[in-house]
């Protein structure tokens, strides 16, 4: 699973890692993240984020 990076604010999602305050366990892909889900830290949304290389 590959890690994706917020280009407004630098958040780093790592799927291995999930984001547990933003009620996302554990083990699921930046793809399958709910349209709902935003940034933890800048709020913004998913289009806002690339892989990282």
């Amino acid at each position: 699973m590959e890690k994706y990076v917020c280009e407004v604010c630098g958040y780093i999602y790592d799927p291995e890692l999930g984001d547990p305050d933003g009620g996302i366990p554990p083990n699921v892909d930046f793809d399958d993240l709910p349209d709902y889900w935003v940034c933890p830290i800048c709020s913004f949304n998913k289009d806002n984020f690339s892989i990282q290389e």
